[in-house]
């Protein structure tokens, strides 16, 4: 698990996306192709709402994406779920991962795409090792994945302020609405497992 003991989780969110902001300063898109993103791409819809928190080199965050995905399919096809995932700029390379992520949502990618498109970051970072973006540009080709410039930036104080407003400073968290006054908060595999497997419970109860 990774977790932030030294600062406040305010500054090392501020710092973190500080940095995307700097290290990404340039553009692959012309300016007047870069239109504000006002929302945080995520898939599904539905009453409940789950919201994961990882960072691509937290080795509990592999562990835990790669066993929910078959879960997380079965809940998006119940057509009672919607589903974000953010990235928490903890590491240093996140920012870079993070971008990605967000410019291969862009590119037209579906729901299972999506979750695929995750493994293969995760893999990227801890399999791979990649810390340079050609290198991870690369690795992305070689595995199909698309992707789209966007005016990512616009999102990033979107993805600050989710993170803030749940007091994530650990990862894996997951956040579960059940309703708007029934928040769930899980941290580590362990529990983020058992509250998915009890959420799929509760909507086998539902009626559709």
């Amino acid at each position: 698990m990774f977790k932030i003991k030294k600062l406040p989780l305010l500054v090392v969110s501020i710092l973190g996306y500080l940095a995307i902001l700097l290290t990404f300063s340039g553009s692959v898109m012309p300016a007047y192709g870069q239109e504000a993103v006002r929302a945080v791409p995520s898939l599904g819809k539905g009453p409940y709402e789950i919201i994961m928190f990882a960072d691509y080199l937290c080795p509990p965050c592999r562990q835990i994406d790669s066993k929910t995905e078959p879960l997380f399919k079965e809940l998006l096809a119940s057509g009672k779920v919607k589903i974000t995932f953010v990235d928490v700029p903890f590491s240093a390379v996140t920012p870079m991962y993070a971008k990605y992520y967000l410019y291969s949502v862009n590119a037209g990618a579906d729901e299972q795409d999506i979750l695929h498109i995750r493994r293969v970051l995760f893999d990227a970072a801890q399999g791979k090792n990649i810390k340079m973006e050609d290198d991870l540009i690369g690795y992305l080709k070689e595995q199909k994945i698309s992707w789209k410039a966007m005016n990512e930036k616009s999102i990033f104080p979107l993805l600050s302020a989710i993170i803030k407003e749940h007091k994530v400073d650990a990862t894996p968290t997951c956040i579960i609405k059940y309703s708007a006054m029934d928040v769930k908060k899980f941290v580590g595999t362990d529990e983020i497992w058992d509250g998915l497997t009890k959420l799929k419970a509760h909507l086998a109860t539902v009626k559709k």
